[in-house]
């Protein structure tokens, strides 16, 4: 199975070191969750993975050649389109008009959004919007997904219903997807494997593989409360 690769890769700003030395795996068709303090880099990491920016050394192998779409935590919705339009926005040039409608009318169906296709994003509500940003990454038929706090800002219950509707989307085609999140719990929820990252500079101080099933996960529960103390040993270590 292929998978995708980062080699040794180092960033700056300035005189300020951000990323040192960064070795990963990414295994396709797989979550994997970047863990670590506010700060540290995470998205900085993201970035150069997606091509928006040079890491100053290093090798990012196989994503160079990657297309990809983007969540964020703000959704950061075309306000003056319905949401069925921006799903047909960020589909534009993917293929003929009638797959480029069915796809995106199939996400948002899968978002329980279908009955506000014709619906401009400001008279959504705000849990709305969100689940709207997560159908129009997911629609866009990248190789790779890539999530930047996209669960967080919200309170607990809207946190675990995007989660779930996270892995729901996920199943219909398994993407490859990775995450930033700086909160455990979350990535012991989603991920098949988490990488722990250091305060900046960054390094990858631990990988661990999630063993449970993602289908027989708890937020919270105890099953992964080992786990959970790992990572925050490694966190605040």
């Amino acid at each position: 199975m292929k998978s995708y690769a980062l080699k040794g890769i180092r960033k700056g700003f300035g005189a300020l070191p951000v990323i040192d030395g960064v070795d990963a795996d990414f295994e396709a068709s797989s979550v994997t969750a970047i863990l670590g303090p506010s700060g540290c880099g995470k998205t900085t990491l993201l970035n150069i993975m997606a091509g928006l920016l040079c890491q100053d050394e290093g090798s990012t192998g196989d994503f160079s050649g990657a297309s990809f779409s983007y969540s964020f935590q703000e959704p950061r919705l075309l306000p003056w389109l319905s949401s069925l339009d921006n799903l047909l926005f960020a589909l534009s040039g993917t293929g003929h008009k009638a797959f480029r409608l069915d796809r995106a009318m199939r996400f948002l169906e899968s978002a329980g959004l279908k009955d506000f296709s014709g619906t401009k994003t400001p008279r959504l509500s705000g849990g709305m919007k969100r689940r709207l940003s997560l159908a129009r990454a997911f629609a866009y038929p990248s190789d790779i997904l890539l999530l930047d706090e996209a669960f967080s800002a919200v309170d607990l219950k809207l946190r675990i219903e995007l989660m779930d509707l996270f892995s729901l989307l996920w199943r219909e085609e398994k993407r490859t997807a990775i995450l930033v999140t700086h909160d455990i719990q979350d990535a012991l929820y989603l991920a098949d494997q988490i990488l722990v990252l250091s305060s900046r500079p960054a390094r990858v101080v631990d990988r661990l593989r999630i063993p449970m099933p993602r289908e027989g996960r708890r937020y919270g529960s105890r099953e992964l409360i080992d786990l959970e103390e790992r990572l925050y040993r490694e966190i605040l270590s």
